[in-house]
């Protein structure tokens, strides 16, 4: 669509949305209550699918697991996909909301655990829905194919994959181009976009080092793996401070390190679990380089009786927007929201959302919506303050359902009208 048209249809549905707007949070409240973790999203994935089935979408259930596609078409013209991820995380919330979850579950590793949707897929799932209704309900202002998709396992890095798997590009037309967005930090009501690198590359490693144990009085008969772990995380740290280039962007945290059972045992052995964020391949394959190389060092400089043992766990691409299509999608943003959509700067969060549009070799853009009270966020930012507010996968991040839940559902709509003749 022209832009002057996607304005006109956007005003002319501005009264639809304002009606359904309160459908959608009660939605929003009832997926936040009952998050459920990655690759079990069962309930979550049957209101989606309930949802569309509503709303005269051809539906397809448990792709990749629990992933549902919903297939409209409406005669000639692109086909166009949107992308909701479903999962929540383990993490207790602490936010205080009067709907906030109070939900426990057990993890892929048995372990019991809260689970929260601290990192804002409720809002997804619900803008998508909104989104699902909204153009089956106006089919006669748009032509084209429609794809939505409601994605399992985003937070583990499954999920995209699976559905891929599963045979998701082999059941369903090529899109033309796919699209999605996600809750952050940032004033309500704002759209933020940008063409290239948006979101980085994410890699997490496990390592387990190897010692021999001992009675903590006997230090000399051990070879410690506390010591050996404790190194090593100091060292890995000077990988990205002495050995990438200060213009490149690269994070690498080590978020888990375990060892032992009691104060006066020496363990035989302990993990480090650490995570990478880079925005270049040849940057990202340097430093899981280094760090195999200053864990085996580390090891042979304690002694050790083996080397360490690496096993990967999450992996994700870089999220990098095509250029020509972000340019669509900004033009149309700026013209529906004004000085309330900008381009923003990439961040240091991963996605698998790029896997469809990589594997299915199409254009996708992925942006990000405001969901922090306007007042807060500005009187943050005047301070110098925005770090204290709570960021995703904090157990105190809630963003303002108003005007974060219109914004949002109004963002999908016009960039899917892009290509929606």
């Amino acid at each position: 669509m022209e832009i002057t048209k996607i304005k006109t249809f956007n005003n002319k549905l501005d009264s639809f949305i304002d009606k359904l707007l309160p459908e959608l949070e009660e939605i929003y409240k009832d997926i936040h209550r009952n998050p459920e973790l990655s690759m079990q999203e069962f309930r979550t994935a049957k209101i989606a699918a309930d949802y569309l089935t509503k709303y005269h979408y051809e539906v397809s259930e448990g792709i990749g697991t629990t992933g549902v596609v919903g297939l409209m078409k409406n005669g000639e013209g692109p086909t166009v996909m949107l992308r909701a991820d479903m999962d929540a995380l383990p993490v207790a919330e602490a936010t205080g909301l009067p709907y906030a979850s109070t939900k426990v579950a057990r993890d892929k590793e048995g372990i019991e655990v809260g689970v929260s949707h601290v990192c804002g897929h409720d809002l997804h799932v619900t803008w998508l829905m909104g989104a699902a209704r909204l153009f089956s309900e106006h089919r006669d202002q748009w032509k084209g194919t429609l794809l939505v998709v409601f994605q399992p396992g985003e937070e583990v890095g499954l999920g995209a994959q699976g559905m891929i798997d599963d045979g998701i590009m082999d059941r369903f037309p090529k899109p033309d181009i796919i699209l999605a967005q996600h809750v952050m930090v940032g004033e309500s009501g704002t759209v933020g976009y940008r063409s290239g690198a948006i979101l980085s590359a994410g890699n997490s490693l496990k390592v387990k080092i190897f010692g021999r144990g001992s009675h903590g009085s006997q230090p000399q008969t051990s070879i410690d793996p506390v010591i050996m772990a404790a190194a090593t995380t100091m060292r890995l740290q000077t990988i990205v401070s002495r050995e990438i280039a200060p213009k490149e962007n690269a994070v690498l945290t080590i978020g888990v390190l375990q060892a032992g059972t009691k104060e006066n045992i020496i363990p035989d052995d302990a993990t480090l679990k650490l995570n990478i964020r880079t925005f270049d391949d040849n940057v990202r394959d340097h430093i899981l380089s280094a760090v195999k190389r200053i864990c085996c060092a580390e090891c042979a400089a304690s002694n050790a009786p083996r080397d360490p043992e690496f096993t990967a766990l999450d992996s994700y691409p870089v999220t990098e927007n095509d250029a020509l299509a972000t340019k669509k999608v900004a033009e149309a943003f700026d013209a529906q929201f004004g000085d309330k959509a900008f381009e923003t700067q990439p961040a240091s969060a991963s996605e698998d959302f790029s896997n469809f549009g990589r594997n299915w070799k199409v254009p996708y853009v992925f942006w990000f919506i405001g969901g922090t009270d306007a007042k807060i966020y500005l009187e943050a930012k005047k301070l110098n303050q925005l770090n204290a507010i709570p960021s995703n996968h904090s157990p105190k991040f809630a963003p303002v359902i108003n005007p974060t839940l219109k914004t949002g559902l109004q963002a999908m709509m016009t960039a899917a009208l892009v290509w929606l003749d």
